[in-house]
């Protein structure tokens, strides 16, 4: 077993909205800044913060759930994406002790700091108190013994002698004081009905957010004690995630694929050129991506290409034509409710998907990509592919789910139980000729999306590194089909 010392640290907070993406962001920034390597990673199954980490550190944000995933593979994740890295910073999720609904910590912050081993940095909005923080920071710090509290950095501090009170009293507390910022619209990002807008959609404006984010840290923060405070972290004696070694033997490349590229960090929202057919090497399944689909796991690239397919990006936006050679195609979450009128216009593409899909090219869709092959979505014509109405809803549904394949399809094999997480205020009004594609187990069971020829399309996110078959049974059915 190997064992690794990655200096890493955890930002929680007592509640959301606390400034944790503004202080986490900033450090990732401020590290990179003074040439550190960072590593940039999100606590639960958010896909924006780990946007705006990308432009922080110049690597791709990455997720450690350990809901989706199981507590066992969190730290082996967590070092596949801070390998050759100096630092790790870890955002959380929520207050730090909350985690899935009814399932004690699992999945909260407190619960992957401890699997981490990696102190916890404590931001607190002190902008309404001043001696009452200290018991504050001490119910945290004393709740659970296993979770190290490590510091405090206080966040929207009025003036220098609200600064000068909230030390005052923190200093019986007994953790330090790491930083203190003051408040600081500026550095405000804007949201929407499912919380930050992406980098995708606002890219040189998150970057001067970024860069506002970073500026107020390094002023505000004691960096030096920070990046000694990471040191403190415990080893980790396990093996980093590895796609193709978790793929196994079975899984050698279907065709002569050459191994996976990069994920890009740059300008989310540029036009990515399609790829020639003369320079592609093997089995080409197309990824959509573009300010309309910026929702999706670094994970499931790396698994695809493991598993012999050479993963081409295009945008539903921009452009009119799946990329060249295209035999299968996986369309993630995001705002298509944002885009509805700009994804309609593009017909050709619209065509192409629904010629793919009808032909039975296997198609694997989640949440937007659910929407997108519906009829119309808010009354706008949409791919079609599936008989079903979306529209826009005033209820969110929001959280995680056990579930079981109700049948075959191009992802799992039936029975085949996964994990995953809803998050969408849209409503789907299926018509016929399709199956569902899970059951969902718990209190309130039902079935849920569509498995129809090759397509498997539900409003569930899933973490491929969890079911790694599911990678390997997609590129097989892409030869195949």
């Amino acid at each position: 077993m190997v064992t690794a010392s990655v200096p890493r640290l955890v930002v929680a907070a007592p509640s959301s909205g606390s400034g944790k993406t503004t202080v986490a962001t900033g450090l990732m920034a401020a590290f990179a800044a003074r040439g550190l390597a960072v590593s940039p990673h999100k606590v639960g199954p958010d896909y924006i913060d780990p946007g705006y980490h990308a432009l922080a550190s110049g690597r791709v944000g990455r997720n450690l759930d350990a809901y989706l995933c199981g507590p066992e593979l969190v730290a082996p994740l967590f070092l596949h994406g801070s390998r050759g890295c100096d630092i790790a910073v870890v955002e959380g999720v929520m207050g730090m002790y909350d985690g899935a609904a009814g399932e004690g910590e699992l999945a909260s912050t407190a619960h992957v700091a401890k699997l981490l081993r990696a102190p916890v940095v404590l931001v607190v909005d002190a902008s309404s108190q001043s001696r009452s923080v200290a018991a504050l920071v001490h119910g945290f710090a004393s709740w659970d013994p296993q979770v190290r509290v490590g510091g405090v950095i206080l966040n929207k501090v009025a003036s220098e002698r609200h600064e000068e009170l909230l030390r005052e009293a923190l200093d019986s507390a007994g953790v330090p004081v790491l930083g203190a910022l003051r408040r600081a619209p500026q550095v405000d990002t804007p949201s929407r009905h499912l919380g930050l807008v992406p980098v995708a959609e606002r890219h040189s404006a998150a970057v001067e957010a970024v860069a506002a984010m970073a500026a107020q840290v390094s002023d505000g923060c004691d960096l030096e004690a920070l990046v000694s405070l990471a040191r403190s972290a415990g080893a980790l004696s396990c093996a980093a995630w590895d796609a193709a070694e978790v793929l196994g033997p079975a899984a050698e490349p279907l065709m002569d694929a050459a191994p996976p590229p990069p994920l890009p960090v740059p300008d989310p929202g540029a036009r990515s050129p399609q790829t020639p057919a003369s320079a592609l090497n093997g089995l080409v399944v197309a990824v959509a991506g573009g300010p309309a689909f910026t929702f999706s796991y670094a994970e499931h690239a790396e698994l695809l290409a493991a598993a012999g397919a050479e993963v081409v990006r295009f945008d539903p936006l921009r452009d009119e034509g799946l990329p060249d050679g295209t035999r299968g195609l996986v369309i993630g979450g995001g705002f298509p409710e944002v885009y509805a009128a700009e994804l309609s216009a593009n017909e050709p593409l619209r065509k192409a998907v629904a010629e793919l899909a009808l032909g039975g090219a296997p198609v694997a869709a989640e949440c937007a990509g659910l929407l997108y092959l519906c009829r119309e979505l808010d009354g706008q014509p949409m791919c079609g592919v599936l008989d079903a109405g979306a529209r826009m809803s005033e209820r969110l549904t929001l959280g995680y789910r056990d579930a079981v394949a109700v049948g075959d399809s191009v992802l799992a094999a039936a029975g085949t139980r996964m994990r995953g997480h809803e998050f969408h205020r849209t409503v789907v009004e299926p018509g016929a000729g399709a199956a569902p594609a899970w059951g969902l187990r718990g209190p309130r069971r039902r079935v849920e999306g569509f498995v129809q020829r090759g397509v498997h399309a539900s409003y569930l996110h899933t973490h491929w590194a969890a079911e790694p078959g599911v990678a390997r049974r997609f590129v097989e059915r892409c030869r195949t089909s």
